[in-house]
């Protein structure tokens, strides 16, 4: 099995993953007990994570501590770090930092955790190979948007679909290859 770089994430139905002053309050409005919407099956394949450092800044705040303590993480970031755990802050290129990653010999998959600009970068360089996108049924009008303007067109296959009570709806996508 080939690994691949899979971006797993929520927006808000106009297309923002977070709304003005980096909120993510609009995730609430799903939040369901017992209900995680796949992520844990879908951490189980993953044995490394990718993330900005704003991502990594807001996650740690609200959980207290490193997220993905169990995951080898490289928080893309231009300020030098120490690494914390199994998490690197790592300044170098990132095109070649997933390239190196996809053709590393560890069996698990590789999440893209956010943000924006990390999305759009490995986007524009055609490193992502599946999206799993959350939709959040609420409009927001303003924010951070998911997908940033000016990357090349990208065709896309379904895998599936599935829509929840809370009204979330998830679809999966493989990039098509033709």
């Amino acid at each position: 099995m080939a690994k691949k770089l899979i971006l797993y994430i929520a927006s808000s139905l106009d297309g923002f993953i977070a709304g003005p002053g980096d909120d993510l309050s609009f995730l609430d409005a799903v939040q369901r007990e017992g209900e995680d919407y796949g992520y844990t099956h879908f951490m189980e394949s993953i044995d490394t994570v990718i993330m900005g450092r704003r991502t990594f800044d807001w996650v740690f705040r609200q959980i207290g501590g490193v997220p993905h303590p169990d995951k080898t993480t490289y928080v893309i970031t231009h300020t030098p770090k120490s690494d914390i755990g199994k998490t690197s802050f790592f300044t170098g290129d990132l095109v070649t930092l997933v390239k190196q990653l996809k053709e590393g010999g560890t069996a698990g998959h590789i999440f893209c955790d956010g943000g924006a600009s990390i999305i759009h970068h490995l986007l524009c360089n055609d490193l992502i190979d599946e999206i799993v996108l959350s939709i959040v049924p609420i409009l927001l009008g303003n924010g951070i948007r998911l997908f940033e303007n000016g990357q090349n067109p990208l065709s896309l296959q379904l895998l599936s679909a599935r829509s929840y009570a809370s009204g979330l709806c998830q679809l999966h996508y493989a990039r098509s290859r033709s």
